[in-house]
């Protein structure tokens, strides 16, 4: 069985799905694993990207601050969360082949519990990568460094995990930032 990994990055409204919306969010190609190998994509361009409309009227400015969305033009030009979810399985499955699609963010709880909560309220088929086939990189941070889970952040990230893209808040630029990050985590030895 081939592990067929997706970088995932969320732009929400708010803390939670249901009370507060999810405006964007993308999914990047992030590798392969078979058991004994693992194998990095040559560039992390395969995407997919949507924005898409609000499902509620509350949000938190705050959130919207930071990720520079602008809610009156999602309401008007977003895509509907059911379509949206629907395509992205598509995407996933038809991507995945014969493999088994796991979900790979930083930190995981945040993306997954947004992306998780979506598929299942929207999409036809429910979640591409059931419930648990998911990978956490500060979890990862902190086995490969022999640190905390509190002294896994991202900035704190010792420099050979690192990528050298900034870390826009923008989707697709952060999923393909964590991509690169999945990637070194993946292919180190511990230290």
């Amino acid at each position: 069985m081939v592990d067929v990994f997706f970088s995932a990055d969320v732009e929400t409204d708010g803390a939670i799905p249901g009370p507060y919306s999810m405006l964007s969010f993308a999914l990047v190609y992030a590798g392969t694993y078979d058991g004994n190998t693992f194998s990095r994509p040559q560039e992390f361009t395969r995407s997919f990207y949507r924005e898409l409309k609000p499902i509620s009227d509350a949000f938190d400015p705050e959130a919207l601050a930071i990720n520079g969305l602008d809610r009156t033009q999602l309401l008007l030009h977003g895509a509907s969360p059911d379509k949206a979810m629907d395509e992205a399985f598509d995407w996933i499955q038809e991507f995945s082949g014969a493999g088994k699609p796991v979900l790979v963010a930083y930190p995981l709880s945040f993306d997954w519990t947004w992306l998780y909560w979506y598929f299942i309220r929207y999409s036809k088929r429910g979640s591409p990568f059931g419930h648990s086939r998911c990978f956490d990189l500060k979890t990862a941070v902190a086995i490969k460094t022999g640190r905390t889970i509190s002294s896994s952040s991202r900035t704190k990230l010792p420099i050979r995990f690192t990528s050298d893209r900034p870390h826009t808040h923008h989707a697709v630029d952060d999923a393909i930032e964590q991509a690169e990050i999945f990637a070194n985590i993946f292919e180190s030895g511990n230290e």
